[in-house]
């Protein structure tokens, strides 16, 4: 089958080969024929080695298709049944689990390291245990959930990470109150998702800051208030909150020096909320005085911060109820060509359809 590779991680461009296989199909596993994919930010920051990956890899964990084959052992799926890709899925036994934290479960960590494509030069590993850049795919039957058939499959790849990550930022972890200013730092597909949970939560004021003109045009349309250019968030700050700071600030890139500067932009008791996955080497300080002083609320946002089939479900019940724009996601679209013409190539009728680069 066909799949998008990358050979060595630091390079920039996508290789489409037709020689490589699903493997590692038996019990507990599902084989799925993938439909749409779309792509997060956080398969270019494994191509750039920022998150750690063993190459050669295939990018993608946004996908959704049909299932073709079921292993031994699984329950509630059938072949032909319309599932979305979880990459994170949950085993229901450990503490976090149990909690009710899924988003913290760290078993679907396990399998990342496994290779689950083989091509005649050697093992290739599908990024974060899935990989969904190809045709075929085989996971944990826990990787599979179903959607209803109203759920095309594009919106569907699009709710099985980024979506679900930003409205879960907004509304789980945040918990935005009505009528309060928030700031979001990065307007990619997650921080427009982001943006749209501060929206369903009744944010007065939501200002989408990014330094490219087309992502800040694109946040105004998906329910921020006004849009600006990181020069320009100080002057937002002073004529919106008087200088005092945004009630909440949610920092969606993934870089200590963008979460100072919302950590700086939050006011005194506000919450900074740190949405983006960065690298382990880049260290976000604060000193022992403002952390004190200051009292603002530092919250990292694994995930959605939620139960994600939980998640899953209130995404598709908002984008239902029009609550949010799903449908408008995927033609928001910034242009890499080195991934973009390899994700080209592979769309073929039909057979994949791509839905949200960046």
């Amino acid at each position: 089958m066909r799949a998008a590779v990358l050979h060595e991680i630091g390079q920039d461009k996508l290789e489409v080969l037709d020689d490589v296989e699903a493997v590692g199909f038996g019990p507990g596993k599902v084989r799925l024929r993938i439909r749409a994919t779309g792509l997060c930010h956080s398969d270019v920051s494994a191509m750039s080695g920022v998150l750690p990956q063993p190459a050669p890899f295939i990018p993608g964990h946004e996908g959704a298709g049909e299932v073709v084959d079921i292993g031994d052992g699984v329950t509630g799926l059938t072949a032909g049944d319309r599932v979305l890709v979880c990459w994170l899925p949950a085993c229901g036994a450990c503490p976090s689990c149990r909690r009710g934290q899924t988003q913290l479960c760290l078993a679907g960590f396990m399998n990342a390291g496994t290779p689950n494509f083989k091509r005649p030069g050697g093992d290739v590993f599908g990024f974060a245990g899935t990989g969904t850049f190809t045709e075929e795919v085989v996971v944990d039957a826990g990787c599979a959930v179903p959607i209803p058939d109203d759920v095309p499959y594009e919106i569907a790849a699009l709710i099985g990470c980024g979506v679900t990550t930003g409205l879960g930022a907004a509304i789980n972890t945040a918990q935005v109150e009505a009528g309060s200013s928030v700031a979001v730092i990065g307007c990619g597909g997650v921080g427009i998702s982001t943006i749209q949970g501060a929206r369903v939560q009744g944010a007065a004021q939501i200002v989408a800051v990014d330094p490219v003109a087309s992502r800040r045009e694109a946040a105004l349309r998906f329910g921020a208030t006004e849009a600006v250019s990181p020069d320009e968030l100080g002057d937002a700050k002073q004529r919106i909150t008087a200088g005092e700071g945004f009630d909440y600030v949610f920092e969606v890139v993934g870089k200590s020096a963008t979460a100072r500067t919302a950590y700086e932009n939050t006011r005194r008791g506000g919450t900074l909320c740190v949405v983006g996955a960065g690298a382990m080497d880049d260290n976000f300080q604060v000193n022992m005085f403002e952390l004190f002083f200051d009292e603002k609320r530092i919250l990292p946002s694994m995930y959605g911060g939620g139960d994600v089939l939980r998640s899953y479900e209130r995404a598709i019940a908002l984008w239902r109820a029009g609550r949010i724009d799903l449908e408008s996601m995927i033609t928001h679209r910034v242009r890499l060509d080195g991934i973009n013409d390899a994700l080209d190539q592979m769309r073929t009728g039909e057979s994949l359809r791509t839905c949200i680069e960046l």
